[in-house]
């Protein structure tokens, strides 16, 4: 249903986007002004919750704030003396030309020259004079001792200021280093060559700094990035190399499951690992809280669904992960929900003991919110959220059976009160986008797992609820609701092989007056869009070719299913009925004939069956041989109702196509 993604493309998207993502970042996300930015940009942080009604409170859970987790201080690196750096000053020195080391060169020369001689000069005196000697020396001794002083008086107070600036601050700002591009690649190499040396946590510190850039926190960086050329190679590095690294050190293969990668925790490399992990995993989350551009969020999930498994030693981290990603495949565009929804599944299938519950909880709690609105523009994205949901309820049905069950109780007992108080408020709760896409959500999971599974209670739950759903909605106003009651209905019989009565449903409107009436064509609306027609709409020409196109296609789609049935001509019987003398009222002569050719049809196969429930000799009382009955013909084609069905729902498609 889902397919993988290929890192090798992702890299070279990751870098354009990586670039323009930079120069905005230097330019607008400064730490003071980054909640202004946002604003400007449109960005909406994750925590920023929609309104929710009452199918929102099906579960009750605690955020984590990625504050929260940046408080904890077991990221805090140190970081080793030993490992080379390359100051400003000496690539600047490399990067001159010729011309200005020759002239730098022939400066300090000079200098040097000068120095000699009036060194000499100074020799030569204290020679000649001794007192002046003496009085050097007594100079010195009281410089000496007004240095100590001063050092003494700041050591008496907790914090000195001078031109506005702590002197805390001022060791900070001074230790701080602006790495540059030169040292980056001695790092990097050395970690390639000795993933346990000193480099590290050096390119760590850099990497979390780089995450950091423009985050609103007092919290200081040792590394100071200020090239976008640096801010590019430290994350393309760590992003790309950080989780073989760490493998390679702890001896991890990549097939690597919770339960083997939870012993590596006992052994003495895991104490150095660990925080060089967390400080790695951690600054990942945050970088996915910071960027924006889809390419690089693409990039950055497809790394991190490689590392999943180190996610077991960290709960609060794997917390925050299912956070962000339920976030971003509900908001994203397709190839990021893809790619979000890929690393949910994996934390379910990989951590499945300790995080399936929750990745069930939020991902449903998530389409609650976010399918509230049904338009033509979302179709797709709103079939993919369910697509991913079943195929993520898909993975252990003994534990995801009770979530379903309870989310069918929990809207069968809203539809037990509508019912009972019929009010209109009470309707709206029904009749809403919200209600309607968590029904379809469970028919689609019934129907994709019930021929394995036995699925009965929650068959026949789901089937008492979308009839009740229809019953409650008669008018003609709703017809476009009860025809999708109906169309899962449908699908519930086809995959079930249970016999659903669906004709009725459909064939009220037939009666109303107002479908045979000359009528105005209005501008066209998308059938499939809406739950309630407007009354302005109602006697249009659009609204009413729309019905009784989908009555045909709903109960072709019906009859279908049960073509070769023995009792097929009592089923087709009533519905003969009313279409001849729907069409007997018809006016418009486009519609007649799509009406005449489905109504010979169904008379044609009626006929059909007829002819060999004539020929069998067995009982109505024997089941067995019922069941059997056109067992052949069952399995074939090349069926007249067949090729008309298939040319009905050829034109619904095309009619989609033209809305």
């Amino acid at each position: 249903m889902v397919e993988r993604l290929s890192d090798t493309v992702l890299k070279g998207n990751f870098m354009k986007g990586l670039k323009a993502e930079i120069r905005a970042t230097m330019k607008i996300l400064m730490p003071r002004d980054l909640g202004e930015a946002m604003k400007k940009s449109g960005v909406t942080t994750i925590d920023a919750a929609a309104s929710y009604n009452s199918l929102d409170n099906i579960y009750i859970e605690d955020d984590v704030n990625l504050v929260d987790v940046e408080s904890d201080g077991e990221g805090i690196l140190s970081e080793d003396p030993e490992c080379p750096y390359i100051s400003d000053i000496e690539t600047e020195n490399k990067g001159q030309d010729n011309g200005e080391r020759a002239a730098l060169s022939e400066s300090n020369k000079n200098i040097h020259l000068e120095i000699v001689e009036q060194k000499g000069k100074l020799d030569m005196l204290l020679e000649k004079v001794p007192k002046f000697s003496k009085y050097l020396e007594s100079r010195r001794a009281e410089l000496q001792k007004s240095e100590s002083e001063e050092i003494d008086s700041d050591e008496d107070g907790d914090t000195n200021y001078s031109n506005g600036v702590s002197s805390n601050e001022g060791m900070r700002l001074h230790d701080r280093r602006a790495i540059n591009s030169h040292t980056i690649d001695v790092w990097c190499w050395l970690v390639v060559e000795q993933p346990e040396g000193p480099a590290l946590p050096n390119l760590l510190h850099t990497f979390q700094a780089a995450c950091r850039y423009g985050f609103d926190s007092d919290e200081s960086h040792l590394h100071e990035i200020l090239d976008e050329k640096v801010f590019s190679k430290v994350l393309m590095f760590i992003l790309c190399e950080a989780d073989g690294i760490f493998r390679k050190w702890l001896g991890v293969s990549d097939s690597c499951r919770k339960d083997s990668f939870l012993k590596f925790m006992n052994t003495s490399e895991w104490k150095l690992v660990r925080p060089l992990m967390k400080s790695y995993l951690r600054s990942c989350l945050l970088l996915l809280n910071q960027v924006t551009d889809g390419q690089i969020l693409v990039f950055i999930l497809s790394r991190l669904r490689s590392s999943i498994v180190f996610f077991a030693a960290f709960p609060s981290l794997t917390e925050l992960l299912i956070k962000i990603s339920v976030h971003l495949w509900v908001t994203g565009e397709e190839s990021l929900s893809l790619s979000s929804f890929l690393v949910v599944r994996e934390i379910a299938s990989m951590l499945l003991s300790d995080w399936y519950d929750t990745c069930m909880m939020k991902t449903y709690k998530a389409f609650i919110a976010h399918s509230k609105f049904f338009e033509h523009g979302n179709l797709k994205k709103v079939e993919f959220l369910m697509n991913s949901i079943v195929e993520l309820y898909s993975l252990d049905l003994q534990r995801s059976y009770q979530h379903v069950f309870a989310s069918l109780q929990h809207l069968a007992n809203i539809l037990s009160q509508t019912m009972k108080a019929k009010k209109k408020e009470e309707l709206k709760k029904i009749h809403n986008w919200q209600y309607i896409n968590c029904v379809s959500l469970w028919v689609k999971f019934i129907d994709c797992n019930l021929k394995d599974h036995d699925l009965q209670p929650l068959l026949s739950l789901s089937i008492l609820i979308i009839k009740g759903i229809a019953h409650l909605f008669p008018s003609l106003r709703y017809l476009p609701l009860r025809f999708r009651c109906v169309q899962m209905l449908n699908q519930l019989s086809l995959s079930s092989g249970v016999f659903i009565p669906v004709a009725s449903l459909v064939l009220d409107f037939l009666e109303h007056k107002g479908c045979t009436a000359d009528a105005t064509r209005v501008k066209a609306f998308d059938f499939s869009t809406v739950l309630k027609v407007p009354k302005h709409l109602l006697k249009s020409r659009n609204f009413q070719e729309e019905c009784i196109l989908s009555a045909i296609e709903l109960l072709s789609a019906h009859f279908s299913q049960w073509r070769y049935h023995i009792s097929f001509p009592e089923l087709a019987t009533i519905p003969l009925v009313l279409f001849k003398r729907f069409h007997e009222k018809l006016s418009n002569e486009t519609l007649r004939r799509q009406v005449k050719r489905f109504i010979d049809q169904v008379e044609q196969n009626k006929e059909y069956i007829e002819r060999k429930r004539a020929e069998i000799s067995f009982s109505p009382n024997d089941h067995a041989a019922i069941d059997s009955f056109l067992q052949m013909e069952k399995s074939g084609s090349n069926c007249s109702f067949n090729q008309y069905y298939a040319s009905v729902q050829q034109k619904s498609h095309s009619r989609s196509a033209l809305r």
